[in-house]
């Protein structure tokens, strides 16, 4: 199965290596962009198997942070994403969706949630139950930084992701931004890390997280969310539009908006039209590829535990003992699935 799984994350290199697989474009020939994040990595591998062995195609895929998979997907680079965290790209991807160059494929996954965390533990000791709360006298000394130890740390995003500028910005509209750092952790098996690590050692942890995730699944982790003023339209497409003017043209682009909670979303899917049109069957599948957050929970909790990490060996698992993907396709394209399990 040619599942790639990592690849150089650089802009230029996804360019290049989508420009050489487009000149060698057969006529059945899909290139998935994936994230660097299990829940979109199981999705990706998922539909990359039933791609290849159901309809007989060439299948590249591509994995990296939310900003180059993007702009290659704006690029006509990368065909389809089979997870995406849209409400946090609103002001990104409203030009495409306009012109008409990205089509919505529906929901894939019907509920998740972003938001700021904090250990029970921790939380009940000091009665922390919302962001203002994290201002208390004394409060950021817990999650000293250890990097910058006049500040707290709160674990926050990848920096190639959008919500690690999305947090930048909320953490200085709450005024949280003088106590406390936007701590990069490198990669999302580090974010994951720095969470179980404080539980492993009984540390208090200050952090950005999401669901669904196997993470949150374990009963050793045990998260309360903080409560941060309710999500409201306007002021998310204020936030956003700074969002995206600092993703341009750097930190000291910000200017005070707004800020409120992440909106608890469903996931998506989007396709290039111009693939779209060429594939239609294939298209129709993408669009109708949907599960419970619960099923991706369970896979999730698969893939950490059972699998040894192994995606592909995850798809596999969930094709052979699920049926509802056999929707999703004709019964020709479900045999040839079922063959070559």
């Amino acid at each position: 199965m040619k599942f790639i799984k990592k690849l150089i994350l650089s802009l230029a290199f996804i360019a290049g290596i989508s420009l050489g697989a487009s000149s060698a474009k057969a006529a059945c020939s899909t290139h998935l962009g994936d994230f660097d994040w299990d829940s979109a990595n199981i999705h990706t591998a998922i539909a990359t198997f039933i791609i290849e062995k159901g309809y007989g195609c060439d299948v590249e895929v591509t994995k990296g942070s939310t900003t180059p998979i993007m702009a290659a997907f704006f690029d006509g680079q990368i065909d389809v994403i089979t997870e995406l965290w849209e409400d946090n790209l609103v002001e990104l991807l409203k030009p495409h969706f306009a012109d008409g160059s990205i089509i919505h494929m529906g929901t894939n996954t019907p509920a998740s949630e972003q938001a700021f965390w904090v250990d029970r533990a921790t939380a009940e000791a000091h009665g922390l139950k919302s962001v203002e709360d994290m201002k208390k006298p004394g409060v950021w000394e817990l999650f000293k930084d250890p990097e910058n130890p006049s500040k707290g740390r709160m674990t926050s995003c990848i920096s190639g992701w959008t919500c690690y500028t999305i947090n930048y910005v909320k953490l200085k509209e709450y005024g949280l931004d003088e106590l406390y750092t936007n701590f990069d952790p490198g990669s999302g098996g580090a974010l994951d890390a720095a969470i179980s690590g404080a539980f492993t050692k009984g540390k208090p942890i200050f952090s950005y997280y999401w669901t669904p995730t196997s993470l949150m699944g374990k009963a050793e982790i045990d998260m309360i969310r903080l409560e941060e003023p309710a999500y409201d339209a306007d002021c998310w497409g204020a936030m956003s539009v700074v969002v995206e003017d600092i993703k341009a043209n750097g930190f000291e682009a910000y200017k005070p908006s707004c800020a409120c909670e992440y909106k608890d979303m469903a996931l998506t899917k989007s396709v290039r039209a111009d693939w779209a049109a060429a594939n239609p069957d294939i298209a129709a599948m993408i669009k109708a590829y949907a599960l419970p957050t619960e099923k991706v929970n369970e896979m999730l909790a698969y893939y950490v535990d059972e699998s040894g990490g192994d995606m592909e060996a995850t798809a596999i698992h969930f094709l052979s003992n699920e049926s509802v993907w056999e929707s999703w396709v004709s019964a020709d394209v479900a045999a040839k699935v079922k063959s070559a399990l």
